[in-house]
């Protein structure tokens, strides 16, 4: 019985953030996957383990959750100004799909670090000991993001002492800023509010008329009460992810919005389209206990933040919804930061299923347009594994 063998191609196994995913140099790819295509989007699939309608991903690489399968492609930049091309993929686990739609703000906290490693970062621009600035190309969303990446001894700093709430242990600091990080390919006319206003009414069948804050920052997300939809901002995974009736219930939301936030053109699209929007709940600060037992005091934060993703509560932050979070909290009127207590703030620290997450950003407004020139946080990367990943030979 004849049979193709297995290929091998090298890739690093990172974590960014609170994500896991596979990171490749394009260069190292099969030369049919270096363009997007088929044959890429198939070449991911089988290496994550996807689709498994298990769902547990157990033939690849992916961890059988949104923030555990993905995938990275890097080249040097082709990018006047920037250093490196980041492009991300989400894997669906159940689906054969792959969302080229949005970033991932976890992980783009490991892409500077792989891109020295890689070494497709100018060495001239890497110190010998204290802090490379890396600017990366975000090409699925034209953005810049400016990554500062610690280096000891000409080589990436992996290890410190910089605790992130989500991971268990601690690690260097890279710190990030998401630069104009408005969605210009979005929405309406590429604004960042694609309907104009603040708080919109959103109408979904089956739920009602909901206020809700749409917003094109990061990743285009979309914000509503807590109380509104029934929770009260301290829920955990379990309270949404094992309740069958409030996924369909968040999904309805976000096909809805997406629509009405022009992402799509009929609802039918949004399940095309799992990685964006997302959806996100708030509330005031109460006390809670996070996933990890750790007590989380109302004083020491600003709001709650709760967030979907891939169709499931995610277990702490995306780094995408994050800088969305951050810059509608530092403007005056939108539901974040009426969360928040209102007011002008160019900062705020939210509570998160697993513990806290503070994000700044700089916001302005220009004859009644908002603008906002640069979103700030921190987060930590670590490469877990190098070497090669396997493949069957006529998987793509």
């Amino acid at each position: 019985m004849s049979h193709t063998p297995q290929i091998k191609v090298a890739a690093t196994y990172m974590r960014g953030g609170t994500s896991k995913g596979v990171f490749f140099r394009l260069q190292d790819l099969p030369e049919v996957a270096r363009v997007p295509g088929a044959a890429r989007d198939a070449l991911l699939l089988r290496v994550i383990g996807s689709p498994d309608p298990y769902g547990k991903q157990t033939d690849g690489m992916g961890g059988a959750t949104s923030s555990t399968s993905k995938t990275v492609i890097l080249a040097k930049s082709a990018q006047p100004g920037h250093d490196v091309d980041y492009l991300f993929g989400q894997v669906a686990i159940d689906k054969a799909f792959v969302d080229w739609s949005g970033n991932c703000g976890n992980l783009s906290a490991a892409v500077g670090s792989f891109a020295i490693s890689a070494g497709l970062v100018d060495p001239e621009r890497i110190p010998h000991n204290g802090v490379a600035v890396v600017r990366v190309w975000q090409a699925n969303i034209g953005k810049t993001i400016i990554a500062h990446v610690p280096i000891t001894d000409g080589a990436v700093q992996e290890t410190g002492d910089f605790e992130l709430d989500g991971v268990t242990f601690p690690a260097a600091e890279v710190k990030l800023e998401f630069m104009d990080p408005a969605a210009e390919e979005e929405g309406a006319g590429g604004s960042m509010f694609p309907t104009g206003h603040l708080v919109d009414e959103l109408e979904v069948p089956g739920i009602g008329s909901l206020k809700v804050t749409m917003i094109n920052a990061g990743i285009p997300t979309i914000f509503v009460n807590a109380e509104a939809i029934g929770y009260n901002g301290t829920e955990l995974q379990d309270a949404i992810n094992l309740d069958a009736a409030a996924l369909a219930k968040f999904e309805t939301i976000r096909a809805h919005g997406a629509l009405r936030m022009g992402l799509i053109a009929n609802l039918d699209e949004a399940a095309k389209r799992q990685h964006t929007p997302k959806v996100a709940f708030v509330a005031k600060p109460a006390d809670y206990v996070s996933s990890s037992g750790k007590a989380v005091k109302a004083g020491d934060i600003d709001l709650l933040v709760r967030a979907m993703s891939m169709g499931k509560l995610h277990h702490a932050m995306m780094g995408t919804a994050a800088v969305a979070i951050g810059t509608a909290a530092a403007i005056p009127g939108t539901l974040v930061n009426l969360a928040a207590g209102g007011g002008p703030r160019n900062a705020v620290r939210f509570g998160h299923p697993s513990g806290t997450l503070m994000v700044g950003a700089e916001a302005s407004q220009t004859g009644g347009d908002w603008s906002v020139t640069k979103a700030i946080m921190s987060r930590s990367a670590r490469v877990l594994m190098e070497g090669w990943v396997r493949v069957p030979g006529d998987a793509f």
